[in-house]
């Protein structure tokens, strides 16, 4: 661990206090592969491991700090591995709308509590008076950048019939392939704790629970391009079940809302 007076040494050059260089704090963990499976509309496989990230972040949107979480799971389309988003929770509304309405990105109303004071990192996440995730830990190395690499993301884009008849589409579902190809400007290691708390209106804890945590990190990306495409279309009955989710994100909902007991 470094002096607990000096951050580690960074190569980030930049004015101080601008925000587009925050690191996102990545955390890793594994979940009951059955746990992913309930989640995946017929079309999208589960990944070879039953991996959960959750990325923490501060990048701007519209000019201005937008704080959010998301949450994926590996998972393959087509033969393609990649991750399904569940969430995208964000501080802002003006984004909220358009992104889901041009691409279904699964984006939701949520606070974020997100910061680095010398080498400690807390992050905090709540949403309609629930706390959902916690998480504290400290940077105690610098770690090899590494290769240059690239992600896939599916998100769901689909219409129900204005007739609200089951299996009617305006737009029927189609997966969205969100490829994007990173450089890394800096990784640290955070050694931390993660608590998920339960939560009716984001239910990671009992969802997705840890069944084995693997770790967190600082990451600084360098963005060298993204791409977000129609992949393909999923089968519009077999997805009934999926089309009730909890306001804007993949999870199982009723009526835009946690399902009633």
């Amino acid at each position: 661990m470094s002096d607990q007076h000096t951050p580690l040494g960074s190569p980030i050059q930049g004015s101080p206090g601008d925000i587009l260089n925050w690191p996102m704090l990545k955390i890793r963990y594994k979940t009951n592969p059955e746990k992913i499976a309930a989640l995946l509309p017929a079309g999208i496989e589960p990944g070879a491991e039953p991996n959960v990230t959750i990325t923490i972040y501060n990048f701007p949107v519209n000019m201005e700090p937008e704080y959010g979480n998301v949450i994926n799971v590996d998972a393959n389309y087509q033969g393609v591995e990649g991750e399904y988003t569940l969430q995208v929770g964000i501080n802002q509304e003006a984004p909220l709308f358009v992104c889901h309405e041009a691409w279904g990105q699964p984006k939701v109303p949520s606070d974020t509590d997100y910061f680095r004071l010398m080498d400690m990192v807390e992050a905090k996440c709540s949403h309609q008076g629930y706390t959902f995730l916690k998480f504290k830990g400290m940077a105690t190395e610098t770690l090899d950048n590494g290769d240059d690499f690239e992600q896939n993301e599916w998100w769901i884009k689909v219409s129900r019939a204005v007739d609200m008849v089951p299996g009617n589409y305006d737009f029927a579902p189609h997966v969205v392939r969100v490829h994007s190809k990173y450089g890394t400007a800096l990784r640290q290691k955070v050694e931390g704790q993660l608590e998920l708390l339960p939560s009716p209106w984001d239910p990671v804890a009992t969802m997705l629970p840890v069944e084995d945590y693997v770790g967190a990190e600082l990451w600084t990306p360098i963005f060298k391009d993204r791409q977000i495409t129609l992949a393909g279309p999923l089968d519009g009955d077999a997805f009934v079940p999926h089309l009730d989710v909890i306001s804007g994100t993949r999870w199982p909902g009723e009526n835009g809302g946690p399902k009633q007991a």
